[in-house]
């Protein structure tokens, strides 16, 4: 049996001491990628020098690794697909792709894994494509460090800037996204980790999860969205350190959570967001030591969520901390600080001797009726706020925090 390991490794070594690189260029031996290609067997380095390259679909179909030198440019000319990988184990480092054709039939992209593994899409820049990055049905594939960026002003005319459906085990790292209606679009994807992207001014979500389960999004950033973030029909997803910024309007969140279970929110930052978190259907839902500041709501938890375990965080600065839509709560809140606390501390133990309800009426007033929105910050206002803190009737009674605490968290 070792001899027999000894006998592969020897014929691995020797494919690839056999690998040979191929220069394409006006001066070298080849002037397309295509020929090139056509040229190349498992194993070889393809190096492009920096030109524009109009090669319609580039189809890679041997375990390759294009790298282009200074970005050389692929141009689709808004007809094709650019770069299509129909084999496992695949590089492409460094090239700008531009221009990729548009439809409402075929999912063009200006870079597209079909049903591969062990690829490798790594420091490119993606411009005005109508998907950027497209995995079908990968596994195992690592993109990093990309720039993607579009420029469609309607959400119907522009694909995802990284789309996944149905993979495993994706590597999500380093890129940068704008313009697109998602700038990071999850479906069936299982065991990834999405880390230290940063998703703007794209026309729906930052990032948009469906039907995807057991994946970590951790140290991104995303801010001017549509909607901010979206994690729908998933569970065991862990959301870690991300940052949420400024995702405005009727419908805006800094994260949606719809029929998600058995999940983890922690250290993240959600500033400027009409609403921090929206929770509707979740259960099961650990959500501590995150920083709740200058929102519309800080969050807002639906009647149909339960087993939400509300511990640590900080609420600053928002108009109301939590909104609720039931007087019937099966979640616990405990040991945050909030900063319309107040209580007092006879016991010096920073921990307030009285609980602290942060729903207030004028909040419950406002979720049944939208309008009344304008007399926020008026007297009345005010007063039924302050009723209501002496003798609770609107608020849930059980929706409290029983060990509030007297001082921010150092988050």
């Amino acid at each position: 049996m070792r001899i027999i390991f000894i006998v592969i490794g020897l014929i691995l070594c020797s494919d690839l001491l056999s690998a040979k690189t191929l220069k394409v260029g006006r001066h070298q031996a080849y002037n397309t990628i295509t020929k090139a290609i056509s040229a190349s067997v498992d194993h070889d380095t393809i190096l492009v020098e920096k030109d524009i390259y109009h090669e319609k679909n580039l189809v890679i179909d041997k375990s390759i690794v294009l790298k282009g030198i200074d970005h050389p440019i692929l141009e689709g000319e808004h007809l094709y697909e650019i770069i299509s990988v129909k084999v496992d184990n695949v590089t492409i480092d460094g090239f700008k792709l531009q221009h990729s054709g548009q439809s409402s039939v075929i999912d063009f992209a200006g870079i597209k894994i079909y049903n591969r593994h062990n690829v490798v899409v790594v420091n490119n820049i993606l411009d005005d494509t109508f998907f950027g990055i497209y995995s079908q049905n990968g596994s195992n594939c690592t993109i990093k460090n990309n720039v993607i960026n579009a420029h469609q002003k309607e959400e119907q005319q522009s694909g995802n800037g990284i789309h996944c459906w149905k993979s495993d085990s994706m590597l999500i790292i380093g890129n940068t996204i704008s313009g697109h209606r998602d700038g990071i679009y999850f479906e069936f994807v299982t065991h990834s980790v999405i880390w230290r992207n940063y998703s703007f001014k794209n026309l729906r979500y930052g990032l948009h999860f469906m039907f995807s389960s057991d994946d970590s999004y951790i140290t991104n950033r995303f801010e001017a969205n549509g909607s901010g973030v979206s994690v729908m029909y998933s569970h065991g997803v862990k959301m870690y350190n991300n940052y949420f910024k400024e995702n405005w309007g009727d419908a805006a969140y800094g994260i949606l959570l719809k029929e998600i279970s058995d999940s983890y929110i922690q250290g993240n930052h959600f500033e400027k967001n009409t609403s921090g978190i929206y929770m509707e259907g979740a259960s099961r839902i650990q959500v501590e030591r995150n920083t709740f500041k200058n929102n519309g709501w800080g969050l807002k938890i639906q009647a149909s969520c339960m087993d939400i375990v509300l511990r640590s965080n900080n609420f600053i600065g928002n108009t109301f901390d939590v909104g609720t839509n039931g007087s019937l709560v099966l979640n616990k809140f405990d040991g945050n600080y909030w900063d319309k606390y107040e209580g007092y501390d006879l016991n010096k133990d920073k921990i307030g001797d009285i609980p602290y309800r942060p729903v207030s009426m004028y909040s419950m007033i406002v979720e049944k009726n939208p309008p009344a929105m304008m007399l926020f910050r008026s007297l009345i206002a005010s007063l039924m706020d302050k009723t209501e803190k002496v003798i609770p009737s609107l608020t849930p009674e059980n929706l409290k925090d029983n060990h509030p605490l007297m001082k921010a968290l150092p988050l």
